[in-house]
């Protein structure tokens, strides 16, 4: 694999989830999941993005968290005690998947960086600038899984972002509704593969309806064009003017479709989260 690191931004405020997301982040609200097994039970969405990615390979993952996140260091901290706890207590069942969920972590390099003000997803991204260095990595964010059958939306990306030589390569999604995303303005030049010439945020006028989805590929020439971007109106930097930075420059960015059979679960809603719940199971 030629991308080995992986940004997670979890540091959002998540006031479209409150009062629920006044002290639990909402990258650690629970989702159904079924196991090899059969048995249906509750996962923070932000493991299941976590055990993908290492199940896809990954092993160096940078997590951004904001005040108020202690919960999510907490959990991805190893804690064998509390399984020894369990098991003395004859609940062996309840052990299985906290010890696959440590030995995970166990072989993996996590750490924490803090985004002390909600300054934005371009902010965000920059504070992990010194874990990526001047390698290409990974972005994805905490509160946006994708359903597909072995991750393949994940190789697509990945052999796209290769192909081309992309200097930013992305998921993108046909939406029924593009003036709540950012949207892309591009030229087809593979099937589901577009070149982008524009990104637009949250358009009254949408010139497409392929909706960005924060699960990027990146050159570290993204961090000059976060530097060379102005806070929005709410003091924000916006990763996509970041992206309309380097496509003026004609730089290559790239945009990959999620396939039919693929599914965008998104919890950044009340309504989008209540319809996660009311699925069947995640498979795991």
């Amino acid at each position: 694999m030629m991308v080995k690191k992986v940004v997670i931004p979890a540091a959002g405020l998540g006031t479209r989830l409150l009062p629920v997301t006044k002290e639990m982040p909402k990258e650690m609200l629970p989702i159904f999941v079924k196991n090899e097994k059969g048995e249906t039970f509750l996962k923070p969405i932000l493991q299941v993005i976590f055990e993908d990615l290492y199940d896809f390979g990954f092993r160096e993952f940078c997590f951004v968290v904001g005040r108020g996140k202690r919960a999510i260091e907490d959990h991805f901290t190893s804690d064998h005690g509390f399984v020894e706890f369990l098991r003395k207590r004859g609940k062996d069942g309840l052990t299985e998947g906290l010890e696959q969920f440590y030995k995970k972590l166990d072989s993996s390099t996590v750490i924490f960086v803090n985004q002390p003000q909600p300054r934005g997803f371009g902010d965000a991204i920059y504070k992990a600038r010194s874990f990526t260095g001047m390698e290409s990595f990974l972005v994805h964010a905490g509160d946006d899984l994708i359903a597909s059958d072995n991750n393949d939306h994940l190789k697509r990306l990945l052999d796209a972002h290769k192909k081309y030589n992309g200097h930013v390569t992305f998921l993108v999604e046909e939406v029924k509704d593009p003036t709540k995303y950012g949207v892309i303005v591009g030229d087809e030049v593979d099937k589901g593969i577009y070149k982008v010439k524009e990104v637009i945020e949250k358009p009254s006028k949408p010139p497409s309806n392929l909706a960005i989805i924060a699960i990027y590929l990146f050159k570290p020439i993204i961090y000059n064009a976060i530097q060379n971007i102005k806070p929005d109106e709410n003091l924000e930097l916006q990763l996509t003017d970041a992206i309309q930075n380097l496509a003026m420059q004609n730089s290559n960015i790239f945009a990959v479709k999620l396939g039919k059979d693929e599914k965008r679960l998104d919890i950044g809603t009340t309504d989008a989260y209540k319809s996660i719940l009311q699925e069947a199971p995640r498979d795991i």
